[in-house]
């Protein structure tokens, strides 16, 4: 009996039956497919020395629309996919969360950026678009692409070194992260929606691993 009760307590009964621990593998998966599927659509249309014909193209622009709902998923991702691993991941694995939103915060703007504004600018002043960017913007650029990627590769190691996915998709993770450093430009983004498409699939065909506490 007490071996019974030990196996049911209320901590990890609450901790396997959270909906959000639930939700981590949809999120992922759904996160994983889109950017995979946006990356694939918009490799052909992507020409960086013409920006202005880039965002005109109705394709891009409804991609863009896509690929942001990918990135607010795969914040969700993250936040659901520590659910699981709490309990290992120790205070690295909340330094690998934070860094994984932050990250996907900081190039979702971006992103948001280039979907909303960049094509508006296209629009009605599309020679602004050919000038070399330059001051805060190139900063708020290439920190946004740094945190991303660091952020990235630090969630795949926080998850190599809890034990609790398989080692080779937290590999997986931190190699789309490093290579994600350009990920709002195709193919770049593809290797870490592949990687989330993996973890998504493991954590739908593998529920009771959310159930194990140490």
């Amino acid at each position: 009996m007490t071996n019974l009760d030990a196996s049911h307590t209320p901590s990890s009964s609450t901790a396997s039956r959270a909906p959000l621990t639930r939700l981590a593998g949809p999120f992922a998966l759904a996160a994983g497919v889109l950017m995979v599927v946006v990356e694939v659509v918009i490799f052909p249309i992507v020409d960086r020395d013409d920006h202005v014909g880039t965002s005109t193209n109705t394709v891009y622009r409804v991609s863009g629309v896509v690929y942001f709902v990918a990135f607010c998923l795969l914040v969700l991702a993250a936040v659901a996919a520590y659910s699981w691993q709490a309990h290992k991941a120790g205070r690295f694995g909340v330094v690998g969360l934070i860094g994984a939103v932050v990250g996907t915060m900081f190039l979702g703007g971006d992103l948001w950026f280039e979907t909303f504004y960049v094509t508006y600018l296209a629009d009605i002043a599309p020679e602004v678009l050919d000038a070399d960017p330059a001051g805060m913007i190139v900063l708020g650029a290439i920190s946004s692409y740094l945190l991303f990627a660091i952020g990235w590769a630090l969630f795949g190691l926080a998850s190599f070194r809890a034990g609790v996915f398989p080692r080779a998709i937290c590999i997986a993770i931190v190699i789309g992260g490093l290579v994600g450093f350009q990920s709002l430009l195709p193919p770049f983004g593809i290797v870490l929606g592949l990687a989330m498409i993996w973890l998504g699939i493991w954590m739908l065909r593998t529920p009771g691993a959310s159930e194990v506490v140490s």
